[in-house]
C-alpha cells in the first residue's frame, strides 16, 4: 500500500506475550531502524489498518491486541462505555500517541477534530483554519473551506466571539482545508445544544458525501452512530468486540423499523438491553467526565466565547493582522 510518508518509532516495552513491534505510517517497520520521509501521490486502498495493537499506561493495558481496518471513503463510528479505549485509539491514529506496540498503517493526509474546537484565541478565524499548513497563510484557501461550512462571513472574527456551533464549524473547516484522506472526530458534537448538534451532524454528513474521506467518529450516541455511519463498531476492554454494517438509505429516519432494530442491537451489545428505547436513553450512553479532553485540557462544554475578551492577548513575540 502506497502512502505519503513513513516513520519509525521506538517501541514500548511489551507485556508478556505481546509482540515488540511498532507503529508506522503506511508501511511496517523493523524495531530500531530509522524511517525516512517519502512522497507518493497514490491514494491508499485502506485509510487505517491496525494489527495486534497494544497501548498500556503503566502496568495497565488499555488497547489489547486490537485489529481494525477502515477502507478508503468509509464512514465508521466507534461506540463503547467510558474507559474502554476509544479516545486512546483515536489519538494513536492521529499520531498523537506513539507509545504503542503492534502494526498500524494510516493514510498520510489526516485531520482531527475534538469535542473542544481548540481555536487559538489570539488568531482570527481564517488564520486558525490554515494554521500549520506550509507556506504563508493563504486567506483564499481558508475562505474556501469556511464557505463550505457556512462560516465565510466570520472569517475575520476572533474565536471568542463565536458561538459553540460556529466554533465547531471552524474546527471542521480547519480539518477540511487539509484535504484529508482520513478524518478523526472525537465526540465533536458533545458540547453542542440539541438543535445545533443536529445541524452540525448534517453538515458533517454533507462534507463526507462531497469529499469522501474515510471518517472515524468516536461517539456515545447510538442514534448518531446509526444516522451517519456505513459501519458501527463497538469497543470493549481495548478491542473491537462487534462490527455492524448499516445498509440503510440516506437520509435516515429514526422511526424506520430497520433503524429501530439496529438501534436495539447496538444497545444490547453495549449492555444497555434491547428493551431500552431511545425515549429512555436519548439514544446515547452515559458520557464520560467532561472536565478534561484527551490531552488533559479543560473541556467544560461552555460556549467558546464565555468570559473571553474580543481582542485577546497574544503570547509574547507573536503578531496578528487582518
Amino acid at each position: 500500500m502506497a502512502t505519503g510518508f513513513q516513520r519509525s518509532m521506538t517501541p514500548t516495552a511489551a507485556p508478556s506475550g505481546m509482540p515488540g513491534t511498532q507503529k508506522t505510517s503506511g508501511v511496517s517497520a523493523t524495531p530500531g531502524t530509522a524511517g525516512s520521509a517519502t512522497t507518493a501521490g497514490t491514494v491508499p486502498a485502506s485509510a487505517v489498518v491496525a494489527r495486534d495493537l497494544w497501548r498500556s499506561f503503566g502496568e495497565t493495558p488499555v488497547i489489547r491486541g486490537l485489529d481494525l481496518a477502515i477502507p478508503a471513503g468509509q464512514f465508521v463510528t466507534l461506540l463503547g462505555t467510558s474507559g474502554c479505549g476509544k479516545s486512546t485509539l483515536l489519538r494513536i491514529l492521529a499520531d498523537l500517541d506513539n507509545e504503542i506496540s503492534g502494526k498500524v498503517q494510516i493514510a498520510p493526509r489526516r485531520a482531527v477534530a475534538f469535542q473542544s474546537p481548540r481555536l487559538l484565541p489570539w488568531k482570527r478565524v481564517w488564520r486558525n483554519v490554515v494554521l500549520g499548513l506550509p507556506g504563508r497563510p493563504d486567506k483564499a484557501r481558508a475562505l474556501e473551506a469556511l464557505t463550505e461550512v457556512g462560516l465565510a462571513h466570520r472569517a475575520n472574527a476572533w474565536p471568542s466571539t463565536l458561538s459553540g456551533g460556529e466554533a465547531q464549524r471552524a474546527s471542521l473547516a480547519r480539518a477540511l482545508v487539509r484535504d484529508p484522506q482520513l478524518m478523526l472526530l472525537d465526540e465533536p458534537f458533545g458540547a453542542l445544544d440539541a438543535l445545533t448538534r443536529i445541524r452540525v451532524q448534517t453538515l458533517v454528513e454533507q462534507l463526507w458525501q462531497r469529499h469522501r474521506p474515510a471518517v472515524l467518529l468516536v461517539t456515545h450516541d447510538v442514534e448518531e452512530a446509526l444516522l451517519l455511519a456505513d459501519r458501527a463498531l463497538v469497543m470493549e476492554s481495548g478491542v473491537i468486540s462487534h462490527s455492524l454494517e448499516i445498509n440503510l438509505p440516506r437520509p435516515r429516519n429514526v422511526t424506520d423499523p430497520a433503524f429501530v432494530a439496529l438501534r436495539a442491537e447496538l444497545l444490547a451489545r453495549l449492555g444497555v438491553g434491547a428493551a431500552v428505547t431511545a425515549a429512555d436513553t436519548g439514544g446515547s450512553l452515559a458520557s464520560p467526565d467532561s472536565t478534561a479532553s484527551p490531552d488533559g485540557t479543560a473541556s467544560s462544554g461552555e460556549p467558546v466565547g464565555s468570559g473571553a475578551p474580543v481582542g485577546p492577548a497574544r503570547p509574547s513575540g507573536t503578531t496578528e493582522d487582518v
